[in-house]
């Protein structure tokens, strides 16, 4: 049976559930602009022939990641979480894994590597040993992340958005931010990876988030798309 935690004192509601956290609202609580289905056509447009056209150039990279992964730790070549998407509803994200393999449930069935995973913002430090050679490398080009450009064809993520949340760690936010994270569909890249990435703090990368959906538009998503390859290049604030 589900149970439900009142997030407003009218008509919205959080229903937390095993399998599915879902945001249940009838009045925004954001003041958020309005965005015209046009506008979000086109980006969705936009999502699906960028990503499609990054997935056919980025292929054979792609296959030499997974094999380099796979010959140098054991376990698979992809990484798969569950993060909280559009609406609340939970999706599979895919990355290429960078940690030796079971390290997340190993740390998750620790009390004490739990708590500093998530005082860390829900991440490892950057020098932990159970971070592969292979994997320190990926982390800090990104190309860990590519794998997610499926993620994005599926329509669970865009190109550009919030960074997807872990469903506890969303669960910790406050119902203001809960609602931030579950309006738009997470993305790829966004303010967050062009002004700093992993050295981004967990209160200045809401504050981010907050001003990239106050002022979402496809001018801006295409801007932020065009800003990121450098960011990439550069490799700052990549762990």
């Amino acid at each position: 049976m589900s149970s439900f935690a009142e997030t407003s004192r009218t008509d919205t509601y959080l229903d937390v559930q095993p399998v599915l956290l879902r945001l249940v609202t009838t009045q925004p609580t954001l003041d958020l602009p309005s965005v015209t289905v046009t506008s979000r056509r086109i980006s969705r447009a936009i999502d699906v022939v960028a990503a499609t056209i990054l997935l056919v150039v980025s292929a054979p990279v792609m296959a030499v990641i997974a094999l380099l992964v796979k010959l140098t730790s054991p376990g698979p070549a992809i990484f798969r979480q569950q993060r909280v998407g559009l609406g609340g509803e939970l999706f599979e994200v895919l990355k290429f894994r960078t940690m030796a393999n079971g390290t997340h449930a190993a740390v998750l069935d620790d009390p004490e590597l739990r708590a500093l995973y998530e005082l860390n913002d829900f991440k490892l430090a950057s020098d932990d040993p159970r971070i592969t050679k292979i994997g320190r490398f990926l982390r800090r080009t990104s190309l860990d992340e590519l794998p997610q450009l499926v993620n994005v064809l599926r329509g669970q993520m865009s190109l550009v958005g919030v960074r997807p949340l872990l469903q506890n760690e969303l669960e910790l936010r406050s119902r203001h931010d809960r609602d931030l994270y579950v309006h738009h569909r997470p993305g790829l890249t966004g303010l967050w990876q062009i002004e700093g990435r992993s050295s981004v703090g967990a209160t200045d990368r809401i504050k981010l988030d907050r001003s990239y959906l106050e002022n979402w538009s496809v001018r801006s998503n295409v801007k932020i798309l065009l800003r990121t390859p450098r960011a990439v290049l550069f490799g700052h604030g990549a762990h």
